[in-house]
């Protein structure tokens, strides 16, 4: 088994080491959500985390690691007679993010339920997690089907398994614990909501550290365990200090100033339900064990809001995540009780006056690092002054569902029709490979005929390979929804554009509930470019779309080859995941010669392969020429104004789309 890195070797990164720690002394926090770029330390952090926490007693042999001083009622292993048990290490289960739902929840052996009439269950991670931790590395790439399924267990606090019949129940209370970089996408509201703590992390700008943080990797990558043994005493100390905060947690007591204090302050930031207040206080309770502590103080409550709260004030996903701090200490102040001590104004900006808090507030990636990222990307830039600069987006409205044609059978998503592991079960086939759905009754039915010739005399069915059928089912599958913006002089009129930014924000919203992948290639001037590249991270999208400028001429056919070349080569890197092209213009096409005829050629070439597609019509003014109904036609695909983009009508836009394209037929 390989030696971790030693968590209390891991440089700077305060608030994501104080957020871990808060949930090994009180796991009832719920976990923890760390949000960073690439090379952060964020995986090496929580795999550290596993060594420090206290171990566990459970049953002896009993595989759902039931508690012997309570055992579940209900487990598969049991039942269990209440009495002293065995210790092991609290377990770190990492859950792929490609897993099977099999391998999270368990797996039935149906051909000995078939053959032998009993009832086999190989317990999955949600079992091998039970009062430990699950981790989950770029948990925004996880798969709905598997969302639901955690979602369902960090509820119930179980783990159920209905299928074919037969149904099996067993505890799974766990940590959750995931790891994201933004960029790669948003987690869905739901899941979001469940983890206890977010923390948002960033490589530091200072050059000693960043030194030290390549030279502790250098001595572990060279002699692991001797570089741990050097960190021993320091793990030691840490570890003792949590069981010592985990004893005192009973003994601190929350003030009714304190929990005005973090009822208000929900309030004050407006996020919904009141999971916020529960976490908050909860983690309030951890800080001031962790302390030393048995009174919650106001500092104690600042800190736990820094924690607790960024991630629930998010109105949509283009929000970025953080805290008004001048609004919280404002906040705090008014509704101090008075069993709380004054806050210092002047004490640390993010600490709380706890040990492994730096002065001077977040290190390593708290939300004053990220502000000005976002604040960067999401700005005008400069850049385009030399044509028009940027304006910002109307506000977006909801749009209702454009689908892709025919059925697919790309990755699971929400937009169009597809064959999937996971949805209705629409029929039966025999297996290609491995058997992963069986359809129980059509392998009933393959298997029954030949039960004499087998020589069946007892109970159960003789079951040979070749009666085995796979379960054929239809879900829904994610989409490459490729923007296509027209961003010449004749969209520049700036309220124009900031509706024409509105729509496609808009767009992009529905885009990112349902799963999809997203490019925008912009056309001005006398060229078009690629400004994002086809991405899970609709942020990215909405920060490139909010910096566009506008002017210049329209070269309409250069967007449209652009765009046929940026779906050429995703056809290549994802083959299974069909494209609906949106293009967003007003028709116009200008520069070079026969530039309208030019543009009609290159949208040909999308209809010639079956891309689903629709045309934004932007034109306005009581003069319209009909320019981007026409080029809808050339390609395929239907055009709906601006107005329509608001209106109940575009629901017959999906019936559009499938009448033009008639038969489904396979796009990127």
């Amino acid at each position: 088994m390989s030696t971790p890195f030693p968590f209390t070797a891991v440089v700077g990164q305060d608030d994501l080491r104080l957020a871990l720690l808060l949930n090994a002394v009180s796991p009832a926090v719920g976990g923890v959500l760390v949000r960073g770029e690439k090379g952060t330390a964020k995986s090496t952090a929580v795999r550290a985390l596993s060594a420090l926490l206290p171990e566990v007693s459970v049953v002896a042999g009993c595989r759902f690691s039931c508690d012997p001083a309570a055992p579940d009622p209900s487990c598969p292993d049991g039942p269990h007679e209440a009495g002293a048990g065995a210790a092991r290490p609290a377990r770190m289960v990492e859950l792929p993010v490609g897993a099977s739902e099999d391998r999270l929840v368990g797996a039935l052996d149906i051909e000995r339920a078939l053959a032998e009439g009993v009832k086999a269950f190989e317990p999955g991670l949600l079992a091998d997690a039970h009062r430990g931790i699950l981790y989950v590395d770029e948990v925004n790439l996880l798969h709905d089907h598997l969302v639901d399924l955690l979602l369902d267990a960090a509820a119930m606090g179980a783990s159920y398994v209905e299928r074919e019949g037969v149904s099996v129940r067993h505890a799974a209370r766990f940590l959750l614990v995931g790891t994201m970089n933004p960029e790669e996408g948003e987690l869905r509201p739901q899941l979001l909501d469940r983890f206890g703590l977010t923390v948002e992390v960033a490589a530091s700008r200072e050059p000693d550290q960043r030194v030290e943080v390549v030279r502790r990797r250098l001595a572990y990558d060279d002699d692991p365990a001797g570089f741990a043994a050097r960190w021993a005493d320091e793990e030691a100390a840490v570890r003792a200090r949590i069981v010592a905060a985990r004893e005192l947690l009973p003994q601190v007591r929350l003030g009714d100033g304190a929990l005005r204090q973090i009822a208000a302050t929900c309030a004050a930031f407006e996020v919904d339900g009141m999971r916020a207040d529960i976490v908050m206080a909860r983690t309030a309770t951890a800080l001031a064990a962790w302390a030393g502590r048995t009174d919650v103080l106001a500092e104690d409550v600042r800190q736990a809001a820094l924690l607790a709260l960024p991630h629930r004030r998010r109105r949509n996903p283009f929000d970025a995540p953080g805290l008004d701090e001048d609004k919280l200490d404002e906040t705090l102040e008014e509704f101090g009780g008075p069993d709380d001590e004054d806050p210092d104004p002047d004490g640390p900006g993010g600490g709380g006056g706890q040990p492994p808090q730096s002065d001077g507030g977040p290190q390593g990636g708290g939300d004053t690092a990220a502000r000005p990222e976002a604040g960067e990307s999401g700005q005008p830039q400069a850049s385009g002054a030399q044509e028009q600069q940027a304006v910002r987006a109307a506000e977006p409205f909801r749009t209702k569902a454009l689908s892709v044609p025919g059925i697919g059978e790309g990755a699971a998503g929400r937009r169009s029709r597809a064959r999937t592991e996971h949805g209705r079960t629409t029929g039966a086939r025999r297996p290609r490979g491995t058997l992963t759905k069986l359809h129980l009754a059509a392998t009933v039915l393959a298997a029954a005929p030949h039960q004499r010739v087998r020589g069946r005399s007892g109970p159960g069915l003789v079951l040979r390979r070749d009666d085995l059928r796979q379960a054929t089912r239809e879900g829904r599958e994610g989409n490459l929804v490729l923007f296509v913006v027209d961003a010449s002089g004749s969209m520049a009129a700036r309220q124009r554009m900031s509706a024409v930014k509105g729509a496609v924000l808009s767009l992009l919203l529905d885009a990112y509930q349902r799963r999809d992948k997203v490019g925008l290639v912009t056309f001005r001037g006398s060229a078009a470019d690629v400004a994002l590249p086809p991405t899970s991270s609709v942020d990215a999208a909405a920060a490139r779309l909010e910096s566009l400028p506008t002017g210049g001429r329209t070269p309409l056919a250069a967007g449209l080859l652009k765009a046929h070349e940026v779906l050429r080569v995703e056809r290549l890197r994802d083959p299974a995941r069909r494209a609906l092209v949106v293009v967003v213009t007003d028709g116009r096409a200008t520069g070079g010669p026969e530039p309208v005829a030019l543009a009609g050629r290159a949208a040909r070439l999308f209809a010639a392969e079956g891309v689903a597609s629709v045309v934004v019509d932007c034109e306005s003014g009581p003069v319209r020429l009909g320019l981007a109904g026409q080029l809808a036609g050339e390609l395929g695909g239907t055009a709906v104004t601006l107005d329509e983009l608001r209106a109940d009508s575009i629901a017959g836009l999906v019936r559009d789309v499938q009448g033009t394209h008639g038969t489904s037929r396979r796009a990127a």
